[in-house]
């Protein structure tokens, strides 16, 4: 749903499905030149996969993508995800507007 209200919105979406290692997801923005990774997590596994993602594209130098997250995460959690990289954590009911302006604002130009 998220995906296709950023299409809708005008982003480029490059999805590559459900069930992703930490290390494809980095491989693939990477390769993409992406400027935004958004990770979803409803099984709990966020505080484990979260930093993951966003420190291996650190140690890949590519710290400029933006890193956002959102699924069942407890508010609890998420001060402990941004200290680890990830610049904003949404949970259920969010309003896609709401991610879309969040996402206008702060990714990182690439002109």
């Amino acid at each position: 749903m998220v995906s296709r209200a950023l299409r809708d919105a005008g982003f480029e979406v490059i999805y590559t499905g459900l069930h992703q290692t930490p290390e494809q997801i980095v491989a693939a923005a990477i390769q993409e030149d992406v400027q935004v990774v958004g990770l979803s997590c409803l099984s709990g596994a966020h505080m484990t996969l979260f930093p993951k993602v966003a420190r291996m594209l650190s140690d890949q130098g590519a710290n400029d993508i933006l890193v956002v997250g959102g699924g069942i995460i407890p508010e609890e959690d998420e001060a402990a995800l941004k200290e680890a990289g990830i610049s904003m954590v949404w949970g259920p009911g969010t309003r896609t507007e709401d991610i879309i302006q969040f996402i206008k604002n702060n990714a990182p130009s690439r002109e």
